[in-house]
This record gives C-alpha cells, structure tokens and sequence, in this order.
C-alpha cells in the first residue's frame, strides 16, 4: 500500500530521540510519519537515568514530568568488584523514569500533535532518488522529503546498509549484553548506584511508584562461560560483588523475565547514512556508566530538528544540512563520547577498577571534571 502523500520528515524509530523531532516538527507545521517496530507502552533495555539537562526540554515539548512525582538523583555510589564503595556529588544531578512511562507520554503528545505513526510496524528498507525518500515496511510504502533513523543500538537497517561498526571485528567495545529488571528494594531515592563486577557493572537507581531500574551491562563472554544463562551468570559473576548479591537476594523482582539485549556496541558510528539523519543510539552510545544516553538522544534530535527546518524554509541545500547535522552532533557530543570511552576501559577489572575509584575519590577536583565532561547543559 502506498500514501500519495509527501510527508515532510519520515521518522524511523519511535524512541526517545524519534518522538522527540517528531513533536518539535509537528509543532512547526511539518507533516511527520514515524514507524516504530513494537506497540506503546513497552519496556526497553535501558539505565533510566536521566541528567537535569533534559528537564526543560521535555517540558517545552510537552511532557509535564512533575505529574509522575518523580526522585531527584544527587548523589553517586561507586563500587569496584570487591563491594568497596565511593560515593561522590553529582553536580548536575538528574532524575529517575522508566522507558515504559517516558516513551508511551511522548507517543501520546506526537499523535495528539498530528503525527502519523504506525506501530507493529518494522521498517525494511529506505530508499532515496530524485530528491525524496521512500520509506518500506511489510505492505506500506510512504514518501518524504527528510528522513531521520532512530532505530537504537543494532537494528536490520544498520546491517542492510553495512554501517561500518557493524562488521568491526569483534573488541572489547562492540560486544556486549545488556541486561534490564524492574525491582522493589529499599535504597536512597536521591542517589544512584553503579556496582562493579568482573567484566561489566550494574546500576541501580529508583524510577516512579517507588520502582527501581537494575540494569547492567557485560560482555558476551561473560554470558559464554556461564552457558549462556543469565541466571547462571548472576550466581557466579555478579554475587561476587556483596552489593550486588544483597540487591539480587533481597529485592521483589517486578519481571517474570529479564529483558535483555546483545551485540550492543560503542565504536564509533556516523551520523548521516545514505542521506538519512542518524539520532540517538543510532549515531552514537555513551557507556552506561556515564548514565547519559537518555539525555543524548533528546538532544540530538533538538539537533537535527534545527537543521532540518533550516533545509525545509529553502535556507540550506541538503548537503549542507547534513554536514551541518554532523559537525553539531559531534561538537555537542564528542567529548562525552571519548571520555565515556575511556573510563569504560577502568571499569569491570579487580585491580584497574579499584585503581581508578582510589584515585577519584582521593582527587575531587579529578572526580568533578570528570562527572562535568559526561554530562552537558539544558538545551
């Protein structure tokens, strides 16, 4: 089935960063189609830690935060693989919510705002000729006239289009499994945890209803030698760390099952594919312990919106828009990158870790600059 009509901005991709640029076009007057492959609300693997940058943002599109009386996180507890810990001051701070009850808020602005959106609706390929793009999925095909790829950390399009983190030989940066719980546990409401092991790192941290988000992040590796189970996995690894093992014993797991995610990888990506404008995950991930990839994806798309309605008022040519979408995406964005990084490569080691949170602890001023290049300001 095709639609005559030419939409303005195809979206693909209805997260964080999709629903967001779909919201800011429709509140331009741009006409916005948005696939997203899995039907509102739904959880997703995911810290759901959000830094205080994001605040204003979320409000002018919005999305009243205040509703969900959400925790305010001021504080960071640290812990290497022994369970020693190290708490430090966040000075932007941020807050807690879960992926279910941000994104389904968000679905329900963009449609109230006049977005097309399909759900159960899996994008196959995106084509472009003759100035427009064309936008397929299983019986649909719709035209536009920007398109913006918001489809997360590893999707079908990356592997069509042999994005170049895709076939990178297999590292200790694009090789890991992400592993998500909702859970009942009593813990400060206004800190958030991140909890060593060996080879990966668990954070914790409450989310509304009085909720907490446990979610950690490893290397298959890790899941290979334990057999591939999860649980398995958690006794033999993840215990070893005492913080760890009371949380897992203790709390009322709210899954009947983890949600879990693989092949997740922080190489570097581009930001324009074949003319299409990459957002959030899909242009980039920062290391979860940097707890900022929530706030990245939004503002991408704040981003990309301000190039696109530039090339959509005939004030820019599309080479310009995307050249101008890549130099601020990495103006914004690089340095959190390349920190996020290199703190990875201290964490999940017995000594290396240990090393590393001595030293921040011991040098505030270390511990500050670093807390400070991670995270950005309001947008």
């Amino acid at each position: 089935m095709s639609d005559n009509l030419v939409y303005d901005v195809a979206i693909i991709g209805g997260g964080l960063a999709g629903l967001s640029l779909a919201i800011q076009c429709a509140d331009a007057q741009y006409s916005v189609v948005l696939f997203e492959k899995e039907e509102y609300p739904y959880h997703k693997v995911c810290g759901e830690y959000i830094s205080l940058e994001s605040w204003d943002f979320l409000h002018r599109i919005g999305a009243d935060l205040k509703s969900f009386n959400l925790p305010l996180i001021k504080t960071l507890h640290l812990s290497d693989v022994k369970g020693k810990t190290y708490s430090f001051n966040l000075p932007l701070g941020g807050f807690g919510i879960s992926r279910h009850a941000l994104d389904h808020r968000l679905f329900k602005i963009a449609q109230s705002k006049g977005v097309t959106v399909f759900t159960n609706c899996k994008v196959t390929d995106v084509s472009f000729s003759n100035d427009l793009f064309t936008v397929s999925s299983a019986g649909r095909q719709v035209r536009a006239k920007v398109a913006a790829g918001s489809f997360g950390k590893r999707s079908n399009l990356d592997i069509k289009w042999k994005r170049s983190f895709v076939s990178q030989k297999t590292e200790r940066l694009n090789n890991y499994v992400g592993i998500k719980y909702h859970i009942k546990y009593e813990h400060d409401k206004d800190s958030i945890s991140l909890h060593n092991f060996y080879n990966g790192y668990c954070g914790l941290s409450k989310i509304e209803d009085d909720k907490s988000c446990l979610c950690y992040l490893t290397t298959a590796s890790n899941l290979k030698s334990c057999g591939n189970s999860i649980e398995e996995m958690q006794r033999q690894v993840l215990f070893k760390n005492p913080k760890l093992k009371s949380v897992f014993t203790s709390a009322e797991f709210l899954y009947k099952e983890p949600l879990a995610i693989s092949q997740i990888s922080f190489s570097k990506k581009s930001q324009v594919e074949n003319h299409v404008l990459m957002l959030g995950d899909a242009a980039g991930m920062i290391s979860p312990l940097c707890g900022n990839g929530m706030s990245m994806a939004m503002h991408s798309s704040k981003i990309s919106f301000d190039c696109i309605k530039l090339f959509l008022e005939g004030k820019v040519s599309r080479n310009i828009m995307e050249e101008k979408y890549e130099a601020d995406w990495k103006k914004a964005f690089s340095l959190r990158l390349w920190v996020g990084r290199n703190v990875q490569r201290f964490f999940g080691g017995n000594t290396s870790t240990s090393l590393f949170l001595q030293t921040m602890h011991s040098v505030p001023p270390l511990a500050k600059a670093l807390i400070k290049s991670t995270h950005g300001t309001s947008f």
